[in-house]
Formats: C-alpha cells, structure tokens, sequence
C-alpha cells in the first residue's frame, strides 16, 4: 500500500512551518522504509492472525442461516420474525461498523479490532445459551457489533501493511478468508446441526474467537497510522522488524541511493499538501462522488448477496419441503461456489481492474437472477443452480469493495470512511431479510428473485462511477 495515506492522522497533523517540516522530514524516510521491503513472513503472519479474525466474523454472520430451518419449528417463527431476527445482527454491525471505524482513528486498527473479535465471540456463546425468541434477537444484535466492526478494522490494517504493485492480489488472497468463513459455516452447519443441535453451531463461532482475540491483541500496530500519530519511534521500531523479516528490497539504499533520495523527496512533497482529517472530508469536493458511489456499492451488492445466502437454508425447507439435511447441504453449495469465485477474484483483479470487475459482476448476477424467474422458481433444482450462481458471482464483489474501499481514501480518514460505507452494507443486509420475509408471504417466490434482480441494475449504475485504482500507488489516488 502507499505511503501517501499514512501519514495524516486526525490530532497530529503536519503543523506549520519548522515544526511541520520536522515531522515530514521524520514521516517520508519511515514510509519510504515499509514501502519499500519485499512480503516477507512478517506480512504474512499479520494476515494469517488477522485472517482467522475474518474467518470466525464471517462464521458468525451465517450461523444462524443454517440454525433457523430448525428454529422455525421449534419456536413457531413465522416468515416475518425470520427476517427480523436475520436482521437484527446486521443492525447490530451498523452500530459496529460506524462506532469501531471511528475508534479505531483514535487508538489504533489493532487494539479496535481485538475488542470486536472478544465481542463477538462471547455473544456467540451467548447465542447458544439463548432459550427463546427474543433472547436470541438481543445476542445477535449485541454479537452484529462486534462483527460489524471486526472487518473494516481489519481490512483497513491489512491494506495498510500492503504496497502498490500487486495490492489486489495480496489484499483478495487475505479476504478470501471471508467466505471460506462462511463455507465453514455452511458446512459444519449441514453436519452439526441435524446431529449434535443448534447450539454447537454457535459454541464453534464462539469458543476459538477468543484465542484468536488474544492473538490479534499481540500483533504490532500499523505503521502508518503510528507515523500518522506522530509516534515515530513505535513505528521504526516496527519497520526495522518488516525490514529484518524481508529478504529484499525494491531498491537497493547501497548501489541505488540517488534513486531512494529521489523516491523518499516525493514522498516529503506529497506529505507537505497532507491535511488534518476529518469524517466531513468524505463529503469533500475531492471525496464527495467517490463516498456515494461507495455507499450504493456497497449496498447494492450485499442486498443481494446476503439477502439470498441467508434465507436459502429456510427456503429449502420451507418453500420446497425439503428434508432439513437435505436443505442444509443443498444451501452449503452456494458458498462453495462463492469461493471458487473469489478465489478467481483474487488472481485476476489486478489484470481486469476494480471498475470493470464490478460492471461485469452486477451484469451477470443480474442475467442470472432474470434467467431464474423466467425458466421458473418453483423447482429448487433451478434455485440451487441459477440462485447460488448469482450469489457467487456477486460475492466477488462484495470482497473486492474490501480491497476498493480503502483504497479511495487517505489514511487520515481511511478507518472511518471505510467503517461508514461498510454500515451500508449491514444496513442492506438487515433490510433484505426483512423485505424477503414479507414479500414471501404476500407475492411469493417469483417476485423475491425479481426484487434481488432489480437491486443488480442500482449495482450497475454505482459501478459505472467508480474511478480505476488498480496498479496506482495510494498517495496518487488520494491526495
């Protein structure tokens, strides 16, 4: 990732004159330092710590999909209280999403995130102790903020420890720990659930979070908004680390000292137009169309992603009448082919480019879902096909707004400005459910697959916005 975000925080900013100079001429040497090591193994282990943070968030955020079909009977929930309760923990990442983004610009990316994973992770066991209705709706809205502000903190440090060339792949091979996440859900649903009960689903999210918390809680803080703090010597401590763990380097400070003299002078200038952040900056000339365009990303996507993973499991056994084993296997297979997606996502999205990506994948989820309607969604055969295809191909997308969101904006506001887009998506991901359970009642299947069709067309008119940043260095995106 680039340098240039790094280095505006919003309390220590480059103040004028001597004293601005001063902190410049000690920010553009550090930043020049961790832009320009190899990946090493100390970029790996941050991922793989802070990826399993991800895979339990995600683990999370579906359990309860594969533990309604049998809650459905076993509580009396009719199609309306299915949505709500689907939607209260995603009105809990709302309130997640928006309050960690914040506090995270103020005492740091890891010690917000290791907060959010122990929260998470004690309420999932709280879940499991539920006994009714209403017990469960609070435990999944108080678990929805600690899983709503696990993924923006952690995609915001990620991108952080990355560099320009080859960001995308780097970033998109971390997130896809996400939906292996919620394939690991999927699956240990279709086998816990019909064998051991409900419960254990939860008590699997719930118990290794709280190793993984105190892993998290020892990673080292991120660099560059140490620098932008103004606490240089935390972060040189840090950076003397990555370069230790680093085999090589871009350039070579011995054989090319002209060419990093020249590098670490720009990085000075870019840091001399820095400004002092603020949340009003997103609505900044600059940043303005950028933010909205982001917003309806964002919520576009996961309307439909999270709309049809998280009512499948119900659908099948309610809808078609499937056996619960069978309809739990039949739902796992949407995430296994959501997988296989990101995983080209992944290889692929530094050569296509965010922009195009995104057209491409809200077009053909949105010929998918059509094609759906039109052959006809009485037969589940046409829903697992058709319905799980059309969650997979937008479920690249809703991996990769991870990796854009970021990117769009400088580390002075990157925390927040990622943490209030991702609010849209808990808030689409609440109103999607809700929506689902009374269309289903009053106009049936047909229309809920025309409604997640027509929400591809929004997608595709915010995608068409969006500016390319594939390839380009964080400091020339975003002044």
């Amino acid at each position: 990732m680039s340098i240039a975000n790094q280095t505006v925080t919003p309390e220590h900013q480059f103040e004028p004159s001597p004293k601005r100079e001063q902190n410049v001429a000690q920010a553009a040497p550090l930043l020049f330092r961790l832009e320009n090591v190899h990946m090493s193994r100390w970029h790996t282990k941050a991922r793989v710590i802070m990826g399993s943070a991800t895979f339990f968030d995600a683990f999370d955020a579906l359990s309860l999909a594969f533990v309604l079909p049998v809650l459905i009977g076993l509580w009396k929930i009719t199609p309306g209280q299915v949505g709500l309760l689907i939607a209260s923990g995603y009105l809990g990442q709302v309130v997640g999403a928006l309050f960690f983004g914040w506090l995270a610009e103020r005492i740091g990316r890891v010690r917000s995130a290791g907060i959010t994973i122990g929260l998470m992770s004690i309420m999932s066991i709280g879940c499991a102790l539920a006994g009714n209705f209403n017990m469960l709706f609070l435990a999944r809205f108080i678990q929805g903020i600690g899983v709503g502000g696990e993924v923006p903190v952690a995609a915001t440090y990620i991108n952080e420890l990355s560099q320009a060339k080859g960001r995308g792949r780097f970033f998109l091979l971390y997130e896809l720990i996400f939906p292996i996440g919620l394939l690991g859900a999927a699956q240990a649903g279709a086998f816990v659930v019909p064998r051991f009960g409900w419960e254990y689903m939860f008590l699997i999210g719930g118990l290794p979070g709280l190793l993984i918390c105190l892993l998290v809680f020892r990673l080292p803080e991120s660099p560059r908004w140490l620098i932008g703090r103004g606490r240089y010597a935390e972060a040189e401590r840090i950076i003397a680390s990555v370069e230790a763990s680093s085999r090589g380097r871009h350039l070579d400070p011995a054989t090319q000292p002209d060419a990093c003299a020249a590098r670490t002078a720009e990085l000075a200038r870019t840091l001399q137009n820095k400004r002092k952040g603020s949340w009003k900056e997103l609505f900044s000339p600059v940043y303005k169309r950028r933010t909205f365009v982001v917003w309806a990303l964002w919520a576009s996507a996961y309307f439909v992603a999270n709309g049809i993973n998280n009512w499948l499991p119900s659908l099948y056994k309610t809808v078609y009448h499937l056996p619960l084993q069978e309809a739990l296997h039949m739902a796992s297979l949407s995430n296994v082919l959501s997988t296989c997606a990101v995983v080209c996502c992944a290889l692929l999205i530094d050569r296509t480019g965010r922009r195009r990506w995104a057209i491409g994948s809200f077009i053909l989820a949105g010929l998918l879902l059509v094609g759906l309607v039109t052959l006809g969604t009485d037969s589940a055969t046409h829903v697992m096909i058709l319905g799980s295809a059309a969650y997979a191909v937008m479920g690249t997308t809703t991996v990769m707004l991870y990796l854009y969101t970021p990117e769009i904006y400088p580390t002075r506001i990157r925390a927040i400005g990622t943490g209030l887009a991702t609010s849209w998506l808990r808030a689409a991901s609440a109103t999607a459910p809700a929506l689902v359970g009374v269309v289903l009642a009053k106009d049936g299947i047909n229309t809920v697959f025309l409604m997640f069709a027509g929400m591809t067309v929004v997608g595709l008119v915010a995608a068409l916005g969006m500016i390319e940043t594939t390839n380009r260095s964080l400091e020339e995106i975003s002044p």
